[in-house]
């Protein structure tokens, strides 16, 4: 397999040695990581204060799509987003729009959104492409906070590849059965030897990166047991009341974002190498 290393003149990995140091690398971690979630925090603080707001005639499922327009606004006026970052975002706004339409058809019925609204496409609302988007927004924003570098990483035709394989399956399984977990064993053989090098403050850390897809994963489904408490949307479990959702749901996650991350990562290399001809 063809290695593309994204791993540009990075120092060398430094461990560290002192309390201090530990204390202030772990700060900036998590202030950073508070930092990249800012869309996704804003819109499910939203979400949930929509339920108490009193919004007269206008519906939640509208009232949450204007939120989500007028926070991305904001970012890119307030430069926390970049105009190139925002074209990231629209496209996973469209593809998990398209998801969503067809998760929603009552013939599939996945899930399901109960609440009447003028925005809504074959029952899936406008601003439920938003929720995918935060993902995307998420890694973005990570990727330039963090400095996040790539080594070992496999050339496109493999990744490209495996991320359309992934998402045809989102569709495909209804009808042919649920390959998951051969696409999980391709992407071990994909990214098997790939690492996410990331600087919290001064030190650079590594982890591999399908653990990086799995703990990204795992933080997406609980982001989706706030969501669906709010009722964001409803699976058919939960029609006569919350519940957890199940935790199996947290590998169908950790698969979606292999495709953002894929996407992300393949432009910015793109990106990179228009540059470097320039």
């Amino acid at each position: 397999m063809e290695q593309t290393d994204l791993l540009h003149a990075s120092p060398p990995l430094s461990y560290v040695d002192t309390l201090p140091s530990l204390l202030g690398e772990a700060l900036a971690l998590v202030g950073k990581q508070a930092r990249a979630c800012v869309f996704a925090g804003s819109f499910f603080a939203v979400l949930a204060l929509s339920r108490h707001l009193p919004l007269g005639p206008l519906p939640r499922y509208d009232f949450l799509l204007l939120a989500a327009l007028a926070m991305q606004a904001m970012l890119l006026r307030m430069k926390l987003e970049t105009p190139d970052e925002l074209k990231t975002i629209c496209l996973f706004h469209v593809t998990g729009l398209a998801l969503e339409i067809f998760k929603t058809h009552p013939a599939i019925a996945s899930w399901s959104y109960p609440e009447f609204a003028y925005s809504k496409i074959f029952g899936a609302p406008l601003y439920s492409g938003f929720m995918h988007a935060a993902v995307a927004s998420y890694l973005v924003q990570a990727w330039r906070l963090f400095d996040l570098r790539l080594s070992d990483y496999p050339d496109a035709r493999w990744t490209l590849l495996l991320a359309a394989a992934i998402y045809v399956n989102f569709f495909s399984h209804h009808y042919i059965g649920d390959y998951r977990w051969w696409l999980f064993a391709a992407l071990l053989l994909v990214f098997g030897r790939t690492r996410l090098h990331f600087t919290p403050w001064r030190k650079m850390f590594w982890l591999p990166l399908p653990l990086c897809f799995l703990l990204i994963g795992a933080f997406v489904w609980i982001a989706e047991n706030i969501g669906t408490f709010y009722g964001a949307w409803v699976y058919p479990d939960q029609q006569s009341g919350w519940k957890l959702v199940h935790w199996g749901k947290i590998s169908s996650w950790t698969l979606l974002v292999v495709i953002t991350f894929v996407i992300v990562a393949d432009l910015k290399h793109l990106k990179q190498r228009r540059a470097a001809r320039w």
